[in-house]
């Protein structure tokens, strides 16, 4: 399965970004083959508004199936959720650790937005 993992970094080791809009890369996984990750700058982190859609948008274009991250707003959940990828949430502290997560059934599926519009605006 492709994953889009929110980070803090560029890395595996990297930690788990708490917000999906607004955060510093996505870390783009194949759940079967860690190790061939691509890291990809998150270029909505800076606007001023719409970030959600827009990281929304360029992980759809990664041809992911699943995203995880600490939160997701409303407009990004609606985007992600048309686009037909399912949201996971994982308390854990890095990227592999998500990945970890998700294969082993402790990442939990959202059935709606888990944080409140331009949540991700304030500092982390």
């Amino acid at each position: 399965m492709r994953i889009a993992i929110t980070s803090k970094g560029d890395s595996l080791e990297s930690g788990l970004d708490p917000r999906f809009g607004r955060c510093q890369y996505f870390i783009i996984v194949d759940s079967d083959d860690l190790q061939n990750f691509k890291a990809l700058s998150n270029d909505a982190v800076s606007s001023g508004g719409g970030a959600g859609i827009k990281a929304a948008q360029t992980v759809i274009n990664e041809g992911v199936e699943a995203v995880i991250s600490g939160n997701f707003g409303p407009n990004a959940f609606d985007a992600l959720y048309s686009g037909g990828v399912k949201l996971y949430t994982a308390d854990v502290a890095t990227v592999k650790d998500a990945v970890d997560a998700l294969g082993s059934g402790k990442a939990r599926l959202l059935e709606s937005a888990s944080a409140a519009a331009h949540a991700g605006l304030r500092e982390i």
